[in-house]
């Protein structure tokens, strides 16, 4: 979805004729895969981290068209809400010093970014949901001035017959609510991992990336609160599921095949199998011709862009224009700081890797069922939640942490040739935040509980943390 289109109206003869053109490129993209025509480069790292913009009362700023055009950043654009920019990295091998390399990119970033708001007399957050939301700041008056946005917000709504979007989300407390469009989505700010991987790889990573997601949600969850309702430690998992919730053919979107989702299972001989999902089960939301060859597969990505898997396979092209598969990681909140976000990506690429390495010589550790169970209690309770791992056994994730994932992440990040100083460092940022129990998450739990439940100040509060760059391990609340 991060590409602009030129209609936000459509009629019968457009879904029509996107519907085969994307039957043509998904068959196309099949053929390919089974001839191995894809890339086989070494993996490659990158990330999109979603932001918000807040004034200085800590409440969200709409100003993000100002703000970008003034920023002039070829890495930062627009998001759905008027208040939220995202910023990209650059691909990065992922051997070596990728984590340093990562680290200095989105510092650089993350500081021209922080620095123009100042001018602004405004400040970016890194955070899963901003404390001081309400439900009237997700109105179409802030939605982003773009095609795309608008043209969702119009075809999720005729999928659900108008229906309004209802959340229901029972955690600490409880929260019900009905909503008339998709700015709920806006609520939900991510880091998102990328790794492009060599084809005869690629669908083992992406089923050990569906494993490591419930450790992966618990280590980064950062968006405990909700209209001042505290809900599950990682909130954004349910509201972004219910917040765009709309399935497949006839309206299935209660069923196992829904936009936002866990998945419906393990990609068990090829990662085709995720496309083909996507073609035979989800109607086409934004039926834009695209003016492009078969082999750009521009209706196939803009469809895939559409539907919201929490780990989420892409198409994309390398230099010299031969299609390559990347796995797209959706769990982590974004923040709370630079170097805790480059330690996540640090410790998700080992653990996947460590995971994919085990899959391709034993097989799943895991039914899919069991990883999809394990995902919602991590999100739910965070770092309090017990998962049954491997052996079969229910076990508290700290104690799997500290025993087992740790060094799985280290294997895995050897395994890829990553030096010895990146693996110490960031693996050693999650090792002090097991070890003192604190993420994101926690560190706002404990903030409210002590502070009467101020959200503008806890949310100022951690924005002074973010700034001074430390990792959330180390944050007081007083």
């Amino acid at each position: 979805m991060g590409q602009e289109i030129s209609l936000i109206q459509f009629d019968k003869s457009d879904f029509e004729r996107f519907h085969q053109k994307l039957k043509q490129e998904t068959s196309l993209l099949s053929r390919l895969i089974e001839q191995n025509a894809c890339s086989a480069h070494q993996p490659v790292a990158g990330f999109e981290i979603e932001a918000w913009l807040v004034d200085e009362s800590m409440r969200p700023s709409p100003i993000n068209e100002y703000y970008l055009t003034t920023l002039n950043h070829p890495l930062a654009s627009a998001e759905l809400a008027k208040f939220n920019i995202e910023f990209n990295s650059t691909p990065t091998p992922l051997t070596n010093d990728v984590f340093s390399l990562l680290h200095e990119q989105l510092q650089t970033t993350w500081s021209a970014a922080y620095q123009h708001a100042q001018t602004l007399n405004s400040n970016v957050v890194m955070i899963g949901i901003l404390p001081t939301l309400k439900q009237s700041d997700l109105n179409l008056n802030n939605m982003s001035n773009m095609n795309r946005y608008r043209a969702l917000n119009e075809q999720v709504l005729h999928a659900r017959r108008g229906r309004p979007i209802h959340i229901d989300i029972a955690g600490a407390e409880h929260l019900k609510f009905d909503h008339d469009d998709v700015m709920l989505e806006s609520a939900t700010t991510s880091f998102q991992l990328h790794i492009q991987l060599p084809l005869r790889i690629a669908h083992h990573f992406y089923n050990a990336s569906i494993i490591a997601s419930a450790p992966m949600v618990a280590l980064c969850a950062n968006a405990p609160f909700l209209f001042g309702k505290e809900l599950w430690h990682e909130s954004r998992i349910p509201l972004f599921e219910q917040a765009v919730e709309s399935g497949g053919y006839s309206g299935a979107s209660q069923g196992p095949i829904r936009r936002v989702s866990f998945g419906s299972d393990y990609a068990r001989h090829s990662i085709i199998e995720c496309f083909q999902e996507n073609f035979d089960h989800f109607p086409v939301l934004l039926p834009v011709e695209q003016n492009a060859a078969l082999e750009a597969f521009a209706h196939l990505r803009l469809h895939n862009g559409t539907i919201w898997r929490w780990n989420r396979p892409l198409v994309g092209f390398d230099d010299d224009g031969t299609p390559h598969i990347r796995v797209e990681h959706r769990a982590p909140a974004a923040g709370p700081s630079v170097i805790d976000s480059i330690a996540n990506a640090a410790f998700y690429y080992g653990l996947t890797q460590n995971i994919c390495d085990e899959i391709m010589a034993k097989g799943w550790p895991l039914p899919f069922a069991q990883a999809k169970d394990n995902f919602y209690q991590a999100a739910r309770f965070g770092l309090d939640s017990h998962i049954i791992w491997f052996d079969g056994n229910k076990q508290r994730l700290p104690h799997l942490f500290q025993m087992e994932l740790l060094s799985r992440a280290m294997s895995g990040l050897e395994s890829l040739g990553v030096c010895r100083t990146d693996i110490d460092t960031y693996l050693d940022v999650i090792r002090q935040r097991i070890t003192h129990k604190q993420n994101g998450s926690q560190w706002q739990r404990q903030y409210i509980y002590e502070h009467d439940h101020d959200f503008t100040e806890m949310t100022r509060n951690y924005l002074k943390n973010q700034n001074t760059g430390n990792p959330v391990s180390t944050w007081a609340t007083t």
